[in-house]
């Protein structure tokens, strides 16, 4: 039995717009592996698994591509979004820390835009620092500076762990026939 969102008993995966574009696109198509978005719902609703509203934004506004229907159509069920959406507000003196100290102080209008709304999941993260960990594609650069950083650079620079989409579907153990292994 997992432990209730926000108890700090587990860990809870809070995932990248690039997570989901990634491996619809790459791996695991909605159409062509549906276990693997079965499972990411599962882990949702059992509070391991949770997607910032800012983050399913970033998502839906993103430019339509081959295969991205699916995507969003999948992201567009009421259950998905029930299951998937983190349920919390965030803290703008978090969100401007991240944006501060993570990546620069006095950023341009245009800096600001080109961060999109990653400053928002690492503040989300950034409330339990080492319960609540990163899921994204984005590589580690440490020698990036201001708006080129990257997510992994900035989340490890507040003590939050950062993880790409392998060693999360490892952690939690996705397999193709998870629901009969009882995961």
């Amino acid at each position: 039995m997992s432990a209730p969102l926000g108890s700090g008993l587990e860990r809870l995966y809070l995932l990248d717009a690039n997570v989901l574009i990634t491996a619809n696109r790459d791996y695991y198509p909605v159409k062509r592996v549906p276990e693997f978005w079965t499972w990411l719902v599962h882990h949702a609703e059992e509070g391991r698994v949770k997607v910032p509203a800012e983050i399913l934004d970033e998502v839906k506004r993103g430019r339509r591509r081959k295969g991205m229907d699916d995507l969003l159509d999948w992201l567009g069920q009421d259950s998905v979004k029930d299951a998937l959406v983190l349920d919390e507000q965030p803290d703008p003196d978090l969100v401007r820390r991240v944006v501060e100290e993570g990546y620069a102080s006095g950023l341009t209008e245009h800096e600001l835009e080109k961060l999109g709304r990653d400053p928002f999941l690492i503040a989300y993260a950034l409330v339990e620092p080492t319960r609540r960990h990163i899921v994204t594609t984005e590589v580690s650069s440490p020698k990036k500076r201001r708006a080129n950083r990257k997510i992994p650079d900035v989340a490890m620079q507040f003590g939050i762990t950062p993880h790409d989409v392998f060693q999360f579907t490892r952690r939690l153990d996705f397999r193709t026939d998870w629901r009969e292994g009882g995961g």
